[in-house]
C-alpha cells in the first residue's frame, strides 16, 4: 500500500484529511483508477483508514482484508505498478466538524476508538487534556465492536485513523456512521467539554 494514501496531515494541524487533489495524486500514483478494485490489508488501522478515504473520495470499489486471515503466498520487495487516473468525488455526508458535534452532542452517539485507559482519561504521554467527549461510548479499535444503542454514530480516536476501524466494523454490520476527523487531538485543543472516569 502506498503510505501516502492512508496518511494524512496530523490532526493537530488545520486539515486532518488530505485534500481531494493530494489524495488523487497519491491514488493515481498507486495505480488506482476507475474499474480498479482495491483490497487494503494490515492490522494497525491503516487498511481501514485507506478503505474510508477511498470511499470518502468516491471510490467505493474497495475492501479490507485482515492480514491474519490471508493463506496465500507473500512477496517481499517493491512492486511495479503503472499509474492510473483517480477522479475524486468527495462526499460531504460522512464527516462532522467539532462545532457541529459540540452543538448536537445531546442527539448524537459519539464512539471513542481509543484504548480504555485513554477513554477513561487516565494520565498519559499523548493527550494534553486526558478524557473523552461527553456521552461517548468506548469501542477500542483493537477489540470486537461492542453492542451500541440506537442513534447517529460519530466515531473518533486520537487523530482520526483508528476510528476508521470502528467505521469499517459498523459498515460490515450494516450501520452507517460519520468520522470526526479532528478527533481528540482537535477537541482537546478547542477546550470543549471533557468527561473522565
Amino acid at each position: 500500500m502506498d503510505e501516502d494514501l492512508a496518511a494524512a496531515p496530523g490532526a493537530r494541524g488545520r486539515h486532518p484529511l488530505p485534500s481531494a487533489e493530494d489524495f488523487a495524486v497519491a491514488a493515481s500514483r498507486a495505480g488506482i483508477g476507475g474499474g480498479v478494485f482495491v483490497i487494503a490489508y494490515g492490522n494497525t488501522g491503516g487498511a481501514e483508514r485507506l478503505w474510508w478515504l477511498l470511499r470518502h473520495f468516491g471510490h467505493d470499489d474497495c475492501a479490507v482484508l485482515e492480514l491474519d486471515g490471508w493463506v496465500g503466498p507473500l512477496w517481499a520487495g517493491e512492486e511495479k505498478i503503472g499509474p492510473a487516473r483517480f477522479e475524486p468525488r468527495p462526499r460531504d455526508d460522512d464527516t462532522i466538524s467539532a462545532q457541529e458535534l459540540a452543538e448536537r452532542l445531546h442527539e448524537l452517539l459519539p464512539v471513542d476508538a481509543r484504548l480504555p485507559e485513554r477513554f477513561r482519561g487516565e494520565p498519559n504521554p499523548i493527550d494534553r487534556v486526558p478524557g473523552r467527549i461527553p456521552g461517548a461510548r468506548n469501542a477500542p479499535w483493537n477489540g470486537p465492536l461492542p453492542a451500541l444503542p440506537e442513534g447517529e454514530v460519530v466515531a473518533y480516536c486520537g487523530s482520526g485513523v483508528t476510528a476508521c476501524v470502528v467505521l469499517h466494523r459498523l459498515a460490515l454490520a450494516g450501520r452507517e456512521a460519520k468520522l470526526y476527523p479532528g478527533s481528540w487531538s482537535e477537541w482537546e485543543q478547542l477546550d470543549l467539554p471533557v468527561e473522565r472516569g
